[in-house]
């Protein structure tokens, strides 16, 4: 599809035919943010997208030397999947600690002293400068700081693109950040025109109805099959709670909730001997749960978020966790 009609309710291809619609759903995803450095176009640098490019990734990488740029969940799941199949691996990211921003220094911290364990190296508050070749092929990855990694495969895990450049024109309304914007039932503001999954930015019920873009198959899935109860007009809205997992060095990393702006972390357990569960606060209530090697604890806190009750700061600052029902 290269363009949508709305007035005459078309969608036109890229082979020039046309179709008619009588409801139309928008569920075209993203793609993987692509690097902007000289070199990005040289043989043996990766985005992940497909299985085609994890199959691709992997069978390059085994027995070479790779480099993987960006520290959040897709580089650093990439980063310790090749950890003991690639020579060396190195891992640039732009913050102090992976997943800072997400799931805060400590725990990213923590992080990636289980890939260091796994021989990854990291170079952070650093970035990639240039991609340099030989014979058209990767050679070296330079950093800002001065530092040149050696490099046979270069991934590249630095964020997504939604996929809507073909709704210009249709005065479908999309956000700044290219998310098709649309309301509880998934409708987008062009009557019988919906959108859903990781192309979309939704209300979320747990955070007061905050626009917010969640790109994670959980997510996608409950979008899915709200937006076809919405079409098939049986009035439903989204009102799933976010829910995650990443795998990181053979641990499970468990997170729930949206934590964007929180303002403070309590933490039960001890992160440092990687046995914990960490409440995200806002405005005086947990706006999110993270855990390792501390189940059914994130689930718990999911299932509470659903049933619309809030869990305030006392609650997290307790020693009595008995209100989590595990």
């Amino acid at each position: 599809v290269v363009s949508v009609h709305p007035a005459d309710k078309v969608v036109k291809m890229s082979d020039g035919t046309s179709k008619r619609y009588d409801q139309l759903l928008v569920a075209t995803g993203c793609r993987a943010r692509p690097l902007s450095c000289p070199g990005s176009d040289l043989k043996g640098v990766h985005l992940l997208q497909s299985y085609d490019d994890a199959k691709e990734i992997h069978s390059s990488s085994v027995g070479q030397r790779a480099v993987v740029i960006g520290a959040s969940f897709i580089g650093m799941e990439v980063a310790s999947y090749l950890s003991d199949k690639a020579t060396s691996v190195a891992l640039v990211g732009s913050a102090s600690y992976p997943f800072e921003k997400s799931l805060g220094p400590e725990i990213g911290k923590m992080t990636m002293a289980m890939l260091e364990e796994k021989n990854v190296k990291f170079f952070m508050n650093d970035r990639v400068t240039e991609i340099r070749g030989e014979n058209g092929k990767v050679k070296n990855v330079v950093l800002s700081s001065g530092t040149v990694l050696e490099a046979d495969v270069v991934i590249a895990g630095i964020g997504v693109i939604p996929n809507s450049d073909f709704l210009a024109g249709s005065k479908v309304a999309v956000d700044s950040g290219k998310a098709v914007i649309v309301d509880k039932y998934m409708r987008t503001n062009i009557p019988d025109i919906f959108s859903a999954g990781d192309v979309t930015s939704f209300p979320l019920s747990i955070r007061g109805d905050q626009q917010v873009n969640i790109g994670h198959w959980q997510m996608s899935h409950s979008h899915g099959k709200v937006a076809a109860l919405n079409m098939l007009k049986k009035p439903t809205k989204i009102e799933s709670v976010p829910f995650f997992w990443s795998a990181l060095a053979g641990k499970s990393i468990r997170y729930t909730g949206y934590g964007e702006g929180y303002t403070e972390i309590l933490v039960k357990g001890k992160v440092e001997e990687r046995k914990f569960l960490a409440f995200y606060i806002k405005d005086e209530e947990v706006v999110a749960a993270a855990s390792l090697m501390f189940d059914p604890a994130v689930a718990q806190v999911a299932e509470l978020m659903a049933e619309g009750k809030n869990i305030t700061k006392k609650q997290a600052q307790s020693d009595d966790l008995s209100w989590l029902q595990m």
